[in-house]
């Protein structure tokens, strides 16, 4: 199977060169689309330059004259797959791509559509209380409202086959496409497996970006498909 692996990138100068070179050794038949949402802090000009350099054959990079949000830059990305599967990377280093080894097996086994990989039955250090707390409420919440059994519902690492996430018309522009994709797949009664990775954490000193009030949209997004 062929994974394409869709990257939304905002100011991240610093790490896009890197989570480039560990996208690249991940031993699966892959493409790679990264979606640069309007950048100013020079990560436009770094993928530039590795447009013009790299001798990778499946890379496509996409330039947003406007930011508009991870949401946004996602959907941007899914016009140009053409893998059988696809999964989001964030363009930090909190998670790791090799990962995608073992999230992809349970697709290729026909055991799953969707796969998401779990911050929390993995074994790993937590982040800022608040982060922590807010992840396991959006879990929490999504259970309830939608009678799944997931851990981690605000994971970056979500895997889907191709035709399965290009069937659900996602509207969203900002970080609210987790909770979107999860309450879209599961009215449609699509099982969400998971399987534990690997995560390193960042603080806002470090460039996470995510705030308190992306969290309470979250919770309006998942009450808003529910009902």
């Amino acid at each position: 199977m062929k994974l394409s692996i869709i990257v939304p990138v905002y100011n991240e100068r610093t790490t896009i060169k890197e989570i480039f070179q560990k996208l690249i050794r991940v031993p699966v038949e892959k493409e790679i689309i990264i979606v640069d949402d309007g950048s100013k802090d020079g990560t436009t000009e770094i993928l530039k330059e590795i447009q013009m350099t790299t001798g990778e054959q499946n890379l496509k990079i996409i330039f947003k004259s406007k930011n508009e949000g991870k949401g946004s830059a996602i959907r941007e990305g899914l016009k140009y797959v053409s893998g059988d599967v696809v999964v989001i990377q964030d363009a930090d280093l909190e998670y790791d791509p090799m990962d995608f080894i073992k999230l992809i097996k349970p697709i290729e086994e026909g055991k799953a559509d969707v796969v998401y990989g779990s911050r929390i039955l993995g074994k790993n250090p937590k982040s800022s209380f608040s982060f922590y707390l807010g992840g396991r409420l959006l879990s929490w919440i999504s259970n309830i409202l939608y009678r799944t059994s997931i851990t981690d519902e605000p994971t970056c690492y979500k895997m889907f086959k191709t035709d399965v996430i290009k069937s659900i018309n996602l509207r969203c522009k900002g970080f609210e496409f987790c909770p979107e994709v999860t309450a879209k797949l599961a009215k449609r009664g699509i099982k969400i497996h998971e399987i534990p990775i690997k995560y390193n954490p960042r603080s806002k000193r470090e460039g996470k970006k995510i705030k308190w009030k992306d969290g309470l949209i979250a919770i309006w997004v998942l009450l808003k498909n529910r009902f």
